[in-house]
C-alpha cells in the first residue's frame, strides 16, 4: 500500500514551522554569550584570523598553524567575521562562530521533515498506511533537534554540526535517490566533498558503509552501485575536497600530513589521545542519553525495523533505477536506511580507540527518523480509545517508558536543592548558589511534569500517535527555551565572563613588547578577546621553568624572543589556586587586576629566571617545552 502524501499547503505548513522552531532553538540568543572553553575559542580564532589576514588556505591560531581540521567552518566563520560592524552585531565573537553549526543543524531539520513529507513511511508492526504523515513529519526534526547533543553542539564554534549535518544530507540525499529514479544520481557526491572538507576522510567511511550495509539488507546492492555510479561520483567528491588538501600537503608538507592525517585521523582511530579512553560500550549509554526522553521510541523503531525482512521480489525487479515494476517498495525503506545509518556510527565508533560524546552525532538524524517513525504506531483511528481494542501494545510500551523517563527527570529536577549545593567546580565556584536562586532548574522541572502530564491526558484521546508525540515534545521545547538557554546565559557569566574581563584588562595594562603568558587554568577565550598571542603553560613546577625559557627562545607568529633586557617583565594570567603554589611566591609580582578566579600579575623576568634556575638545580623541575607534542596551542 503506497502512503499518501500530505498536500502542499501541508508541506508548506510544516517545513515552515520546521525552520521556526530550528531558529527559536538554535539561533535565538546565539550571541548573548561568550565562546565556551576550550575548543570553540581556537576555531573562532583562526577564522577571524583568516578573515583579517586573507590566507584562507592554512587555519592557524595564536601563532602557529592549526591542522586538526580541514577548512570548512573556519571559511564559513570567516566569511561571516569579514562582514562590516562587527562590534555592533557581534561584539562577544559569538554570531559568526556559532552560526555556521546552527544553520547546519536548522538545515538538517528540513531535510528530515521534507524527506518524510515527499516519502511518507508504512506504519505500525503491519506496515499500515499513515493516517497523518505530515504531523510524523514534523516530529522528525523536533526529535533530532531536542537531542541534548545537537542543542549543546549546535550552538557552539566546532566543526562536529556541520559535518554531521554535511553527513546527514549525503546520506538522504542517497536513500532519496534510491526511491525515486527520476532523481538526480550525482547529487549526494558533492555534499559528501562538503562533509571531507568538514572533518576529514572519516566522511567517506560513514557514508559508504552505510549505503554497504542498507543494500545488503535490502538485497540489491549491485542496484545501488549502477544507480550511484560510484567510480564518477568519487570523482565529483574529489573535486570538491582534494584541491584544498593538494594546496595544503604542497605548502605546508610533512607538519601537515603528520598532524591531520597521522594524528588526528590514523592515530585517534588507532590509539587513545587527549585521554579519552572510555570502555568499549561508552556509545550504549551515549545512545540512551542522546534521545531523551524519546529513547524508548528509538529503541522501538530500531526493533522494529531491523526485525522487518525487506519486501519479497524487489531484488527481483532489478535496480530502482532502471524501471522497477514496483518504485513504492523502495520508497518504504526509510526506516531500514536510518537503522543501518545508526549502527554502522554505533559500530564504527566503539572500533575506535579514542572515544568522544560528539561522535555520536552522525547517528542522531538517524535516531530521530527511527523515533518518528516508531511514533506512527497501528493505523486503527475509529477503533482508538475503546476498551476492546488491544491497540499496538509495543508502541504503548514505548510511550509508557518515555513518559517514565519523563517523570524521573522531572522528579530529579524537583529535588534540585538537595544536590545543586554538591556541585563542586573551582572554575564555577558560585554556581549553585546562582543556580538555585535563579530558579531555572524549578523551571525546567516544571517543564518535564508538563510532558508527563500531557502525555497521560492524551493517552487515550482520539488522536493518533504521532500527535501524541509532537504534543509531547512541544514542552520539552519550552524546557529548552525556558530553562536551558537562561542557564546558558548563567553559565557564561560564571565561567567566561571573568576571563573576557581580565582579557580587557591585558589590553589596557600591557606594555610595548611585553609578552603575556596564562598558567594553570588555560582558557584560549584570553587569546580570542585580548588579540595577543598566549604562551600557555600548566600548573606543575615545568610551567614556570617552561615559560622563562620560551619568552628567551620561542618563535612564533606574533611572538618573537626577547631578552630580559629587551623586555623585562611579562603580563601573567594566573588562577587563584595556581597562584598559591610555593614556587610562584615569593616573586614580588605586581597585582595588576583581581576578577573572579584570575589575577593579572607583571612579574619581573629576572626574578623569574632566578626562580627557575633554582627549580633546575633543586630537580623540581625540567624544562619540556620542546619535548614533542602532537597538539600545540
Amino acid at each position: 500500500m503506497i502512503p499518501e502524501r500530505p498536500s502542499r499547503l501541508s508541506r508548506g505548513v510544516v517545513l515552515g514551522l520546521t525552520v521556526a522552531l530550528g531558529v527559536v532553538l538554535f539561533v535565538r540568543d546565539l550571541g548573548s554569550s561568550g565562546l565556551v572553553d576550550e575548543t570553540p575559542p581556537l576555531f573562532a580564532a583562526a577564522a577571524r584570523g583568516m578573515a583579517e589576514s586573507g590566507d584562507w588556505l592554512t587555519p592557524a591560531v595564536n601563532g602557529l598553524p592549526r591542522y586538526d581540521k580541514p577548512p570548512l567552518v573556519y571559511w564559513l566563520m570567516g566569511l561571516l567575521y569579514r562582514l562590516p560592524w562587527q562590534e555592533q552585531w557581534n561584539p562577544l565573537g559569538t554570531w559568526a562562530a556559532n552560526l555556521p553549526s546552527a544553520l547546519a543543524s536548522i538545515a538538517v531539520m528540513v531535510a528530515l521533515a521534507f524527506t518524510l513529507l515527499r516519502w511518507p513511511q508504512p506504519a505500525g508492526a503491519l506496515n499500515e498506511r499513515p493516517r497523518w504523515p505530515a504531523l510524523t513529519a514534523l516530529t522528525a526534526p523536533l526529535a533530532f533537534a531536542l537531542s541534548p547533543l545537537v542543542i549543546l553542539w549546535g550552538r557552539i564554534a566546532v566543526s562536529d554540526a556541520l559535518f554531521s549535518a554535511c553527513v546527514a544530507l549525503s546520506l538522504l540525499l542517497f536513500w532519496q535517490g534510491q526511491a525515486d529514479p527520476r532523481r538526480r544520481w550525482w547529487a549526494p557526491w558533492p555534499v559528501l566533498g562538503l562533509a571531507v572538507l568538514a572533518k576529514g576522510p572519516v566522511a567517506l567511511l560513514l557514508v559508504g558503509l552505510t549505503v554497504l550495509a542498507f543494500g545488503l539488507q535490502q538485497g540489491r546492492l549491485g542496484g545501488l552501485v549502477t544507480g550511484f555510479r560510484p567510480l564518477l561520483g568519487l570523482g565529483i567528491t574529489a573535486l570538491v575536497a582534494v584541491p584544498w588538501f593538494a594546496a595544503e600537503l604542497i605548502v605546508q608538507g610533512k607538519p601537515f600530513w603528520d598532524s591531520f592525517f597521522g594524528y588526528h585521523n590514523l592515530q585517534r582511530f588507532s590509539s587513545v589521545v587527549n585521554q579519552h579512553l572510555q570502555p568499549w560500550w561508552y556509545f550504549g549509554p551515549v545512545l540512551v542519553v542522546a534521545s531523551l526522553p524519546f529513547t524508548p521510541l528509538l529503541l522501538l523503531g530500531l526493533v522494529r525495523t531491523l526485525g522487518r525482512s525487506p519486501s519479497r521480489g524487489l531484488s527481483a525487479q532489478g535496480s530502482p533505477f532502471r524501471g522497477a515494476s514496483n518504485p513504492s517498495l523502495p520508497a518504504q525503506s526509510l526506516g531500514a536506511f536510518a537503522a543501518c545509518w545508526l549502527l554502522v556510527v554505533l559500530a564504527f565508533f566503539t572500533v575506535s580507540a579514542t572515544k568522544l560524546p560528539s561522535y555520536w552525532l552522525p547517528a542522531t538524524p538517524a535516531a530521530a527518523l527511527l523515533i518518528a517513525i516508531a511514533a506512527q504506531g497501528a493505523d486503527q483511528p475509529a477503533a482508538w480509545g475503546s476498551a476492546n481494542q488491544a491497540g499496538d501494545r509495543p508502541l504503548d510500551w514505548a510511550r509508557g517508558l518515555t513518559l517514565l523517563l519523563g517523570a524521573v527527570l522531572a522528579a530529579a529536577l524537583w529535588a534540585s536543592p538537595r544536590w545543586v549545593p554538591l556541585i563542586n567546580d573551582p572554575e564555577m565556584p558560585t554556581l549553585p548558589t546562582e543556580l538555585l536562586a535563579s530558579g531555572l532548574v524549578l523551571r525546567a522541572a516544571f517543564c518535564f511534569s508538563l510532558v508527563v502530564a500531557v502525555g497521560l491526558v492524551l493517552w487515550r484521546w482520539p488522536l493518533r500517535p504521532p500527535g501524541w508525540l509532537l504534543a509531547v515534545q512541544l514542552p520539552v521545547v519550552l524546557f529548552h527555551s525556558l530553562a536551558v538557554l537562561p542557564m546558558w546565559s548563567l553559565g557564561d557569566g560564571v565561567r567566561q565572563r571573568p576571563v573576557r574581563e581580565i582579557a580587557s584588562e591585558v589590553v589596557r595594562q600591557r606594555r610595548p613588547q611585553e609578552s603575556l603568558a596564562m598558567v594553570g587554568i588555560m582558557k584560549p577565550s584570553l587569546l580570542y578577546y585580548s588579540r595577543r598571542v598566549v604562551l600557555y603553560e600548566g600548573r606543575s613546577p615545568h610551567a614556570l621553568v617552561n615559560l622563562q625559557d620560551r619568552l628567551l627562545h620561542e618563535r612564533r607568529r606574533g611572538q618573537v624572543p626577547t631578552s630580559v633586557d629587551q623586555s623585562p617583565t611579562v603580563l601573567v594570567v594566573i588562577d587563584a589556586t595556581t597562584s598559591q603554589e610555593p614556587y610562584w611566591q615569593g616573586l614580588a609580582a605586581e597585582e595588576l587586576a583581581r576578577v573572579g578566579l584570575y589575577r593579572l600579575w607583571r612579574l619581573d623576568r629576572r626574578r623569574l629566571g632566578a626562580r627557575a634556575q633554582g627549580l633546575i638545580a633543586s630537580s623540581e623541575a625540567r624544562l619540556e617545552w620542546r619535548d614533542p607534542r602532537p597538539e600545540r596551542f
